[in-house]
Parts: structure tokens; C-alpha cells; sequence
């Protein structure tokens, strides 16, 4: 087996993409969905968030909310919506954000080489959402929703995709929220053979968005035994240099029994702590932003509190963690307390004041973005990187490429 192959893609129709292409079922809630889904027959919503074609009131993980998944997406077939390639293929997929680009390739991945760590991981999953995974699996028979991996450097892959990504595109679809999608067809025999013998030579793959999509698919293939394309996985592989990973922040809902003024005694333990006239955005792992009683502070650990050869503790969470959250706050477990939520770095450091401003919040912490080189080496160590360490922009999209299992 090697490490990626082409495959026969499901995908729109020429002309079609515009109507169908969706944002990820994990980023709309329900209601968001629904909204986003009226008046478009066929966005994909309608197969990974089916539940906006049934009962508000329903559960989404009911049977039914899988049935309607299953029932959609083959009316979105049957009706040339979808449509499949006769011969596999590799598919290179260019995401433009304000002005910046990566460009990556849609393949399936091996689940051996999954298995053996060799397609690395950095997160844990959760059960519910894991399960929640394989039963939209087993109903539609496809893999619908890519898992975004990054690879490690590559000249030679990034030259051969960037030349495969010129002439007119078989998908170029801007979304609402201003991302380009485009695609480009690889379906010349000596350029997959090419395509797949430099991702085999490859020392490992790293999972950067989608660790419940492809726990998911390891399980479905586990339970249906050996042979068929269920040993592979639905994938795009970009550049790790290209990636972006957005900062992902913290705000707390109290300041654990003490006055702003007394917190900034506390931190100065363990940081130089500055009031600043504007907004802070860290430019370090050690640096941080904190807004609180209507005022920004940069804080800077004081260096030697900063873990030179440990991937994880190095981390600009783990860092805050440590030296903040737990000490401060007494958060031990982010996952469980309620007095703890996070704010992807979409929202901007404005978010983090209008989550304080409001009442709502009583401190925000801006962070520094994790590395993909950091992430890397958590994963080589085997590590597990703290939840809400990564926030991936720009996302895949819901509908471009879907794998049938055969």
C-alpha cells in the first residue's frame, strides 16, 4: 500500500460547484446552517448538517438526521448534481486568502500508515463527536468531509503541484467569506505516478484539521475488515510552509476573587507586565495580551520559564497555561470548566474586548499562533497537543471532493 492514491472523486457537476460547495459541518452550528442553507437546494449542507431539513427541535445525532444524510446525498447524485470520475484521480486544490495561497492535493491516505503513526496526530478526540462521524460515514457510504494534513518540505511535490495548477480550473468558486476555492484535475497516468511515488518517499503526513473525521474513517475500516477503498481516507495535503494557523484565544468569566489590580500583582511573578494604549497581538510564544477592566497589558515571561527542549510546554498555551490559567485561575481541565472559553483568531482582538466589554467575560489572553513546526514536533514526539491549541484558516470546503466507498 502506499502512502496516498488517486481516486474516482464525486464532485459538482461542471457549473455546479458555486451552488453546492459549503462550509465544514463543524464551524456552522444547526441554526447557522439552516440560515445559511435557505434558499440553496443544493448546498451540502443539506448532507453534513442534514438535521436544517428536519425538526429544529430534533437531536443531531437522532437515526433520522442520518437517514436524511443518506437520502440527500444520493438525490444530489441521482440528479447529476454530483457527479463521479470514471478513472481515479488526484485533484490539486488551491485555497486564496486575502491574498495569501496554498496549494495542496486531494488523494486518500492509508489507514495502515495511520495506524502505524506514520499519518501523525497532535489532538485527542471525543467520543460523541468521533461516533457522530462514523454513523454520517456508514449512512452516505462516502467519505464527505476532508481531513486537511500537512507535509513536511517537499520542493520537488510543491513544483509539480504549482504546475499542475495552471490553465483553467475545473472548480473556481469565491465563497461568502471572500476564500477562493479552486481545482485542477491530475488525471495523466505518468503525473500520478509521479504524484504518488514523492508522497511514498515521504517520512510522515501530519493531521492538522480533522482528527474525529479520520479516527472515524480507521474505525468504519476496522469494522468492515480488509480489501476496498475503505482503507483509505479522504485528504488534502498542503505544504507546511504554506499553512496558516490563526491564534486561538482565551477569555475567562471571573478573576477568581481578585481586583484587576491585584491580578497584575499576581502575573508579575512570573512576567514584566506593560499597560499598553492599544490592542496587544504577541509577537512571541512567551508573549501575551490581556485585556481587563477596560485596559490592554503586554506580558512577557520572564525567559527562563520558557522549556527550551519540551514541544508541548513550549507552546504559547502551555506556557499560559502553566504560568497563568492553573496558578492564577485554578482551570485545571479546559475541557469540563465552564469559567473557561476559547476565540478562534477570526474574530480579531476585537472579539476578545466585546466578550470582556459585554459583561460577559471578566479577562481576555491573546496568544501567540501555534507553529505548524511546533505542531510537527509535538506529533514526531507522540505528543498531545492542549485542547484549542490550533484554529486552521483558510478552511476546506464541504462538497468539492467526496470519496465512495467501494
Amino acid at each position: 500500500m502506499t502512502l496516498i492514491k488517486p481516486f474516482r472523486a464525486l464532485r459538482p457537476a461542471p457549473g455546479r460547484a458555486a451552488e453546492i460547495l459549503a462550509p465544514p459541518y463543524d464551524v456552522l452550528s444547526s441554526t447557522e446552517a439552516r440560515e445559511r442553507a435557505k434558499g440553496k437546494p443544493w448546498s451540502f449542507l443539506h448532507v453534513s448538517k442534514p438535521e436544517i431539513d428536519l425538526d429544529p427541535a430534533i437531536d443531531p445525532y437522532d437515526r433520522a438526521v442520518y437517514a436524511k444524510a443518506a437520502e440527500n446525498f444520493d438525490h444530489m447524485s441521482k440528479a447529476g448534481a454530483l457527479t463521479r470520475d470514471p478513472k481515479p484521480c488526484y485533484y490539486v486544490y488551491r485555497l486564496t486568502r486575502q491574498g495569501r495561497t496554498q496549494t495542496g492535493l486531494a488523494a486518500i491516505a492509508s489507514l495502515a500508515d495511520y495506524t502505524k503513526n506514520r499519518i501523525r496526530k497532535h489532538e485527542l478526540t471525543t467520543p460523541v463527536k468521533e461516533d457522530d462521524r462514523v454513523r454520517q460515514i456508514e449512512a452516505v457510504n462516502a467519505q464527505t468531509g476532508p481531513v486537511m494534513n500537512g507535509y513536511p518540505a517537499a520542493p520537488a511535490i510543491d513544483a509539480r503541484l504549482a504546475q499542475a495548477a495552471t490553465g483553467t480550473p475545473a472548480v473556481d468558486v469565491t465563497a461568502d467569506d471572500g476564500v477562493r476555492h479552486q481545482m485542477w484535475v491530475v488525471d495523466d497516468e505518468a503525473a500520478i505516478s509521479e504524484l504518488t511515488r514523492a508522497f511514498d518517499a515521504l517520512p510522515a503526513l501530519y493531521i492538522a484539521d480533522g482528527h474525529h473525521r479520520s479516527a472515524a474513517a480507521a474505525r468504519v475500516a476496522a469494522a468492515r475488515g480488509p480489501g476496498g477503498s475503505h482503507g483509505y481516507f479522504l485528504t488534502v495535503n498542503f505544504p507546511h510552509h504554506e499553512m496558516t494557523i490563526l491564534d486561538y484565544n482565551r477569555v475567562l468569566r471571573d478573576l477568581n476573587g481578585r481586583t484587576p489590580e491585584a491580578l497584575v500583582a499576581a502575573l508579575k511573578d512570573a512576567f514584566s507586565v506593560t499597560a499598553s494604549d492599544t490592542p496587544v497581538r504577541p509577537t512571541a510564544a512567551g508573549e501575551f495580551g490581556m485585556y481587563v477592566a477596560g485596559g490592554w497589558h503586554r506580558l512577557s515571561l520572564r525567559p527562563e520559564l520558557i522549556p527550551a527542549k519540551d514541544p508541548i510546554g513550549r507552546l504559547p498555551i502551555t506556557l499560559l497555561s502553566r504560568n497563568v490559567i492553573e496558578p492564577l485561575f485554578g482551570v485545571t481541565d479546559p475541557r469540563t470548566d465552564k469559567r473557561i472559553d476559547f476565540v478562534g483568531g477570526g474574530r480579531g482582538l476585537a472579539g476578545l474586548e466585546h466578550r470582556v466589554a459585554s459583561g460577559e467575560m471578566a479577562v481576555a489572553f491573546a496568544l501567540y499562533p501555534t507553529q505548524m513546526a511546533d505542531l510537527m514536533a509535538v506529533a514526531d514526539a507522540g505528543g498531545i497537543m492542549p485542547p484549542k491549541s490550533t484554529w486552521f484558516e483558510p478552511k476546506l470546503a464541504d462538497g468539492m471532493v467526496n470519496h465512495v466507498l467501494d
